[in-house]
């Protein structure tokens, strides 16, 4: 049986009128939705006193599970926790650890859909590493993102029918990511704003992104190990 799959990335606060209206009919027909970050529209480093309005919005749109942006992370553990009241749903991250200690939020979950085991994992770009100068200053540090879904590909591959990475990084490593990777079979990205219209092949693995700021959002078919579908406007 099919299954539909709806994505997005990069709203950056802007996920409000005629984009989530629409966002609202198409989740109707999905049995799935996943988002890839930046969803807010705090920066990097910014304090955050209330909860984002998104938040509420992918709670009414049943998210599934997102990744954690730039936007989304901050240096210090209590602003990351500050930035995420709100997020009802999953946030992943696979490769962002307490310095010296164990990951700060999911890296991995395993989903069940149409008589699907959908394995998710996650990784976001690294803002701060242990080999940085700038580490000893913070209070979390971030491990090589493509290490990071090669680890959790691995240890989930055997449990699960179709593995999803909701990726951060980039459309580029995301692609050198799927070439690396062949036990992923599809990537859903973010954080270049990279309008890929219909789902680009590596191997086996299927590599996806919707531009950004709520223009686009994916809307695709798994069936028989083949990703289908492409972009839809949201405005």
């Amino acid at each position: 049986m099919p299954l539909k799959i709806l994505h997005t990335n990069d709203f950056h606060g802007t996920l409000v009128g005629e984009p989530l209206a629409k966002m609202k009919e198409l989740r109707q027909e999905a049995d799935l939705y996943f988002d890839s970050g930046d969803c807010i529209k705090a920066g990097n480093l910014a304090f955050v006193f209330r909860p984002e309005p998104v938040w509420n919005h992918l709670v009414d749109l049943h998210c599934d599970a997102s990744v954690t942006g730039n936007r989304e992370c901050h240096l210090y553990e209590f602003a990351v926790r500050m930035k995420l009241s709100g997020a009802k749903h999953p946030v992943l991250c696979g490769n962002l650890r307490r310095k010296g200690a164990d990951y700060l939020l999911p890296r991995s979950i395993v989903l069940n859909r149409e008589g699907y085991r959908i394995g998710v994992v996650s990784a976001m770009i690294a803002m701060v590493t242990p080999k940085m100068s700038s580490q000893s200053a913070v209070t979390l540090t971030w491990e090589p993102p493509t290490e990071t879904v090669l680890e959790l590909a691995e240890e989930l591959r055997p449990q699960v029918d179709l593995l999803v990475a909701l990726t951060h990084i980039g459309h580029r490593q995301d692609l050198e990511l799927a070439a690396k990777c062949p036990r992923l079979d599809v990537i859903l990205g973010g954080h270049s704003h990279t309008v890929v219209q219909a789902p680009v092949q590596v191997g086996s693995t299927f590599v996806c992104q919707g531009g950004s700021h709520a223009k686009f959002a994916g809307v695709y078919e798994w069936n028989d190990g083949t990703l289908t579908g492409g972009l839809v406007p949201l405005k």
